[in-house]
C-alpha cells in the first residue's frame, strides 16, 4: 500500500515567512516553480520525500515538522497500548508502529478502542463494580475536543458576534455581562457567601430569575461563569447541533460535551477571537500583558491561546495542560502533535511540576519528546487562596507549549539557545510508555520490555532491560 500523502501547506507557509522569504525566493532555492510552491502551500499538491529533505534543511526545521499531527498522536498511543506485557511486543514489532498507522489508520483506531474497552473491563473486575462496563465519558469528550484541534468555529463566531454587537469592552466586561443578563434575559446577578463552602461556584435560579455567584471568587472567574450562562441561554441549539454530530456512547458523555461547549463559548465571549488574536501577536504571546489588557486570569489566557485555530486566521498551535500537585491531569487540550500518557503519571522532568516549588513564577523550558520534537513550555501555578484559613486552597499549575519552530514568535524565546541540540530536557509521555531506557528519573520499567535480573551490574534503576 502506498504511503499516506503529506499535505502541510500551512506549516510550510509559516516556516517560510519566519525566515522572511517570499514564495519566489524559496522556490528558487528549491529549484521548483513558484506556481508549484503555491500549490503546495494551498494543499493542492502533497509534499514529496525528496522535497521534505530539502525543506527541512532550508527552513531549519526537523523533518517531523511536516508530519501529520493525528498520525503522530496515533503512533504514541498505539505504542503505549502495545507496550502492555499481554502483547509480548518485540522491539521489531514496536518499530513497525509508524508503518501500521500510515498504512491502516482506521485499523489502528479500532485496535486502540478495543484495548481501551479491555482496560476498562479489567478495572471493573478489579474493583468488583457490578454497574457494567464503564465508558469513561470524561476521556471520550476530551478526545473529541482534541480531535477538533480544540476549536469550534461556529461557537467562536457566535460569541464574538455577541461581544461586538453589544459593544462590550474588556475593561468593563464584568459589568457589561451583568447588564446584558439583566436586560436581555431578566436575570439579576447576586453574590452568595455560602456557595464555595458547599463546593459550588454558581447557581442559576430560573424561578427567581437570579444568578448567584460565589462571593469570594475572583472577578475574572465571575465573568467566565456569566458568559457560560449566556451561552446556555442563547446558544443551546447551536451547542446541541455540535453534540448531535458525534455518536457519544452515553448520556453522561453528551452532558459533559454540552458543558464543555458552553465553557468554550464563555472563553470565546470574554476573549473575542479577532481582538484577542491581534493582541496576542502584537504582544508576542506575552501572557501577563494579555492578562492586563483583557482582565482575564493566567489560566484563561493560556487556554484561549490553545484554541486560536480559526481557518484563515490561525494563531500558534499550542497545547494546554492543567494539573494538580499529585500529577493528576485536570484539563488538557492540544492543537499540536504533543501526546499525553493514557496510563500512569506524566514525566517528572516536565517543568509544570517544578512550578509548584516556585509558586507564581513563570518557568520556561525547552523539552524534547521521544519522537524528536522539541517544545517551548511555559508553566506557572494558578489559582487563589480559598478565602479563609481552613478552606484548603487547591494547588494547581498550567503549562502552555508549542513546537520550537514557533518559539521566535513569542516573548518567551528571549535568552534561549534555540539551536543548541543539547539544551532541551528529555521528557516523555510517562515512564510506562517512554522509550528512554537510560533515564535516571525513571520510576518503573517501560511496558513491553522484559527485565534481566541475572546480571552483576547496577544501572540508574535497580534492573536491566532485556533487548
Amino acid at each position: 500500500m502506498a504511503e499516506k500523502k503529506i499535505f502541510a501547506g500551512e506549516r510550510l507557509r509559516r516556516a517560510r515567512e519566519r525566515l522572511g522569504l517570499n514564495q519566489a525566493q524559496l522556490a528558487a532555492r528549491l529549484t521548483i516553480s513558484p506556481s508549484y510552491l503555491n500549490q503546495l502551500e494551498r494543499d493542492q499538491r502533497p509534499l514529496t520525500a525528496p522535497l521534505l529533505e530539502r525543506l527541512s534543511v532550508m527552513l531549519k526545521v526537523p523533518k517531523t515538522y511536516f508530519a501529520d499531527t493525528q498520525d503522530a498522536k496515533r503512533e504514541v498511543q498505539l505504542r503505549e497500548s502495545l507496550a502492555d506485557p499481554m502483547f509480548r511486543a518485540t522491539p521489531k514489532a514496536l518499530g513497525e508502529i509508524a508503518a501500521v498507522v500510515r498504512a491502516a489508520p482506521h485499523f489502528a483506531e479500532a485496535f486502540m478502542t478495543l484495548y481501551e474497552a479491555y482496560t476498562a473491563r479489567t478495572e471493573l473486575l478489579a474493583t468488583a463494580n457490578p454497574a457494567g462496563l464503564p465508558r469513561f465519558p470524561y476521556d471520550e469528550v476530551r478526545d473529541w475536543v482534541q480531535g477538533r484541534v480544540n476549536h469550534f468555529d461556529s461557537l467562536d463566531r457566535a460569541a464574538e458576534a455577541v461581544f461586538e454587537d453589544r459593544h462590550f469592552e474588556p475593561q468593563n466586561l464584568r459589568e457589561d455581562l451583568r447588564r446584558y443578563l439583566r436586560d436581555a434575559h431578566g436575570i439579576v446577578t447576586a453574590s452568595d457567601p455560602g456557595l464555595l463552602g458547599a463546593g459550588l461556584f454558581w447557581r442559576l435560579s430560573r424561578q427567581a430569575r437570579r444568578l448567584y455567584l460565589a462571593e469570594d471568587a475572583a472577578p475574572e472567574s465571575q465573568m467566565f461563569w456569566m458568559a457560560h450562562v449566556i451561552g446556555q441561554l442563547e446558544h443551546g441549539a447551536l451547542i446541541e447541533k455540535e453534540v448531535r454530530r458525534v455518536s457519544f456512547s452515553s448520556d453522561e458523555a453528551r452532558g459533559l460535551a454540552r458543558i464543555a461547549l458552553a465553557n468554550y463559548f464563555a472563553g470565546a465571549l470574554i476573549l473575542p477571537y479577532r481582538r484577542f488574536h491581534e493582541a496576542a501577536k502584537l504582544a508576542r504571546y506575552d501572557i501577563q500583558r494579555l492578562q492586563r489588557q483583557f482582565g482575564a486570569s493566567f489560566e484563561q489566557i493560556c487556554h484561549r491561546l490553545s484554541t486560536l485555530q480559526r481557518p484563515g486566521l490561525p494563531g500558534i498551535p499550542f497545547y494546554f495542560v492543567k494539573t494538580d500537585i499529585a500529577g493528576n491531569i485536570l484539563k488538557r487540550s492540544s492543537a499540536t502533535r504533543f501526546s499525553f500518557a493514557q496510563f500512569g503519571g506524566p514525566c517528572p522532568l516536565w517543568n509544570v511540576y517544578r512550578a509548584f516549588a516556585h509558586p507564581g513564577e513563570i518557568l520556561v523550558q525547552l523539552a524534547q519528546t521521544p519522537d524528536d520534537v522539541t517544545y517551548l513550555n511555559i508553566a506557572r501555578t494558578v489559582g487563589r487562596g480559598g478565602g479563609a484559613y481552613l478552606s484548603r486552597p487547591r494547588a494547581v499549575a498550567v503549562v502552555l507549549g508549542c513546537e520550537i519552530s514557533y518559539a521566535p514568535e513569542t516573548v518567551y524565546a528571549a535568552g534561549l539557545d534555540l539551536n543548541n541540540r543539547a539544551a532541551p530536557d528529555p521528557i516523555g509521555p510517562g515512564c510506562r510508555a517512554c522509550e528512554r531506557t537510560t533515564c535516571r528519573h525513571r520510576s518503573v520499567p517501560p511496558m513491553g520490555l522484559g527485565l534481566d535480573m541475572g546480571t552483576i551490574e547496577r544501572g540508574m534503576v535497580p534492573y536491566r532491560l532485556k533487548g
